[in-house]
């Protein structure tokens, strides 16, 4: 897998929100970031995603449709683990 980097696509931005799909090829990766809000991801994929996080490194499974809830302060980088490629939509509350 070669490592590129993710293409995000904001959709919304406005006072209340930030709306933007994520985009990975195989290997792709968002880059080391801290999320400044709360924020809900809803897979448009179902697959998996390596995550490296300050205490390490972990893969999490994700299933299309279902989201999941973090709060702000996480902190990682977020790279496509599987052969194909993957998507999902990031809402970040403000």
């Amino acid at each position: 897998m070669g490592a590129g980097q993710a293409k995000p696509k904001v959709f919304i931005d406005n006072e209340r929100v930030i709306v933007t799909e994520w985009h990975f090829k195989p290997g792709d990766a968002t880059g080391h970031h801290r999320h400044g809000h709360d924020y809900v991801v809803v897979p448009l994929t179902t697959g998996k995603l390596r995550l490296v996080e300050p205490d390490g490194t972990r893969e999490a499974a994700l299933t299309q449709a279902v989201p999941y809830f973090r709060n702000l302060g996480v902190e990682h980088d977020v790279i496509n683990a599987n052969d194909f490629d993957f998507a999902f939509i990031e809402i970040e509350i403000k």
